[in-house]
């Protein structure tokens, strides 16, 4: 009974990745077009806007975009601390069976771009970390909109994949993307995470705490200069996944209360008396105590996620003027951005985890082909708005992001053309 329940929960998840996917690709082509467009300057002009909050002694002041890149952010990074917390609990990862396989290709899928960047611009490697990332958006709405044409296990890998593989663009983020650091503040990211990690060990599991004090931490991990969305990733990892009371309990207790609340039903009155109310408080109570805190704020942060935080930073960055000039004057750089996700995302996820099971350290599931994890490590080579998002942490120069984002545009709309025509070709096999 439990199985049927797990794959509704897990179709819920992707058909809402599906259809994210395709507001993100609207949101990216209305950008393109505006910024080319009339309203070009005014585009620009309105997120580079800039906007402060000062809390007693420290101020912190940032344009609009930084303000989503930064803080929005920051709740779409503790959506995905959460998914990778869970998938470790008791998800994909739960288990080294489970985990083994897609941590490998998701490794291999990691380092092979990144190898391929830094060796085409050795003097300029900082933006390894462009080509390293996947967007599970987009990359689970191609396998979603090929319907019944696409293997099932095929998306249970790419999920945790995907999830493996947003662990190390977070780990990227945290410890190569940061400016200068100020350890004095330390400190108090420390006495925020004690107090968190406090929280968890006494059981509780009401939400309005943990947020409260993740406003602070992210406030004190944006003044010490690591990238702030890290906030939320450290956020995720304190919150439980275990209710304060288990379903037996919860059904035990509202039978009870159920039938108390018959007891005290007052013939022809339809207004409930003041034990009814109280009967169903109870209830509302021990709701509260069964539900799972971890997968309550996760879904309840994925759909604002999904249709809110990453179409909003697709508009706001995606806005790139249509200029080639950009990308012959910075040829290497885009090159490499280019060359790593359409070739390096397929050639370690597939080299990695073919070598490892040459060596028998890793089984290869049995429902999935080699050829269809080749598919996927196409379908993988989606960056778009992850390494858009990495892109303006490597680079300040705005004629190299222009130029780099044309070439995640291209390089994330041949890496899915190949891994679709390869989708399609097995099922005609």
């Amino acid at each position: 009974m439990i199985k049927p329940a797990i794959l509704t929960n897990f179709e819920k998840f992707i058909n809402k990745e599906a259809l994210s996917g395709i507001l993100l690709f609207v949101a990216t082509v209305l950008a393109v077009i505006v910024a080319n467009s009339s309203l070009g300057q005014d585009y620009y002009d309105l997120w580079h806007l800039p906007l402060g909050v000062n809390l007693g002694e420290m101020s912190v002041s940032m344009t609009l975009t930084y303000w989503i890149d930064d803080g929005l952010m920051a709740l779409f990074f503790l959506m995905v601390g959460l998914e990778i917390k869970r998938e470790m609990l008791v998800g994909e990862l739960s288990t080294v069976n489970k985990a083994t396989f897609p941590i490998i290709a998701a490794v291999g899928g990691m380092i092979i771009p990144a190898f391929i960047y830094v060796s085409l611009n050795p003097s300029n490697p900082l933006g390894f970390g462009i080509p390293m990332a996947t967007d599970i958006a987009f990359a689970l709405g191609i396998l979603m909109l090929l319907g019944n044409k696409v293997n099932p296990a095929l998306k249970v890998f790419l999920v945790a994949l995907a999830v493996v593989d947003d662990l190390g663009a977070i780990f990227v983020v945290a410890t190569v993307y940061t400016s200068e650091i100020h350890s004095e503040y330390f400190v108090h990211v420390i006495l925020i995470m004690a107090l968190l990690f406090s929280l968890n060990k006494l059981k509780v599991t009401a939400l309005t705490p943990y947020l409260l004090l993740g406003i602070a931490l992210w406030i004190y991990v944006h003044a010490i200069g690591i990238h702030a969305t890290i906030a939320g990733v450290l956020l995720a990892f304190t919150i439980p996944i275990k209710a304060k009371i288990d379903q037996k309990k919860f059904v035990k207790k509202t039978k009870k209360d159920i039938h108390k609340f018959e007891e005290n039903m007052e013939e022809d009155f339809p207004v409930l008396n003041d034990e009814q109310i109280h009967n169903l408080d109870h209830i509302a109570h021990n709701y509260e105590k069964v539900q799972n805190p971890l997968v309550r704020l996760e879904h309840g942060l994925h759909g604002l996620s999904a249709f809110f935080i990453m179409p909003l930073f697709a508009f706001s960055n995606a806005g790139v003027i249509i200029d080639f000039s950009t990308v012959s004057a910075n040829l290497m750089i885009v090159l490499g951005v280019v060359l790593g996700l359409i070739l390096g995302k397929p050639i370690g996820i597939v080299g990695l985890t073919y070598l490892a099971t040459k060596l028998k350290l890793v089984e290869k599931p049995d429902d999935i082909s080699w050829t269809e994890i080749i598919a996927v490590g196409f379908i993988a080579g989606i960056g778009f708005t992850m390494s858009i998002f990495i892109t303006h942490l490597a680079f300040i120069d705005e004629g190299i992001i222009a130029a780099v984002k044309l070439g995640v545009f291209v390089a994330s709309f041949i890496a899915a053309v190949i891994g679709v025509f390869l989708l399609l070709t097995i099922k005609k096999v």
